[in-house]
């Protein structure tokens, strides 16, 4: 019978964000598939845990996913873990639990410390629809074109940016969705230095290319402003209406015809044209 698959969300900053849940988790399981092992193991020796530990990373996904399904097949169990916060979130542990929902391994994920949500719920930003972009490309066309297809997007928008990236990628975000949208920079977050600034792009573009910025950062940007209505020109439905009445059109029919062109009340025009007949 196979064994499992467990996803162990590890803290982003601040090591008491593991939960006793995750900690058991890491002791009971047979062996720890680890994006880079050098960082887990500080990690493990942290809470006395010893296990051994395979490399799963994003360029041995194929050989180190094949050695772990296989080991999966053979009955033990596996906690996948990445270098902070959630596997398979923007991370290569995606394309190992496909591998095991292809082979029929069960994969139960723990919850647990995640940028994304993290940086999320302190932006001040709107929250109940939200879209995840991660890292953008690096290649400045490809990176264009993907904020380009984000130009009308109204939910709430999350990227992860490195440090020595930023400062391209505030210019291309205010370049595309304009300096004055709102923005939420969260750097280094549960960290020592964690730091939240809530300010525009244009602002974040020239705060930075003054002071050269350190540590991860999660952006979190505002969607675009949902197009206002134009009101109504009143004044012209009611010249429509006189309109179609002087071609014998009965009232009733001219406000109808005119209301559902126009998208008005129907009583609305209806009460407003008897009063201008009354004048």
């Amino acid at each position: 019978m196979p064994g499992t698959l467990y996803l162990v969300p590890t803290p982003i900053g601040n090591l008491s964000d593991l939960s006793p849940r995750a900690v058991e988790t890491l002791s009971q399981a047979d062996f720890i598939a680890a994006e880079d092992t050098r960082v887990t193991l500080k990690l493990l020796n942290h809470f006395t845990i010893k296990k051994p530990m395979v490399a799963y990373y994003r360029h041995n996904t194929a050989a180190g996913g094949q050695t772990i399904l296989k080991r999966l097949l053979d009955g033990e169990t596996c906690a996948l873990v990445s270098d902070a916060g959630t596997p398979a979130v923007s991370d290569p542990g995606e394309e190992m639990v496909r591998l095991c929902v292809d082979h029929g391994v069960e994969v139960i994920a723990l919850p647990g410390p995640c940028a994304l949500t993290t940086a999320l719920s302190v932006s001040g930003l709107p929250t109940g629809r939200f879209t995840f972009e991660g890292f953008l490309a690096m290649n400045k066309k490809n990176r264009r074109d993907h904020l380009n297809s984000l130009k009308n997007e109204a939910r709430t928008m999350i990227f992860y940016e490195a440090p020595h990236k930023l400062l391209t990628t505030l210019e291309d975000l205010a370049a595309v969705f304009g300096p004055d949208r709102s923005v939420a920079l969260c750097r280094e977050l549960t960290k020592l230095h964690e730091e939240v600034v809530r300010t525009t792009l244009g602002a974040a573009a020239a705060r930075y290319a003054q002071q050269p910025p350190k540590g991860e950062f999660v952006l979190v940007v505002a969607g675009t402003e949902p197009a206002k209505e134009e009101e109504p020109d009143l004044d012209a439905a009611l010249a429509q209406v006189a309109a179609l009445r002087r071609e014998g059109a009965p009232l009733k029919e001219a406000v109808r015809q005119v209301s559902d062109a126009l998208g008005l009340k129907r009583n609305l025009l209806y009460a407003m044209a008897l009063e201008a007949d009354k004048q």
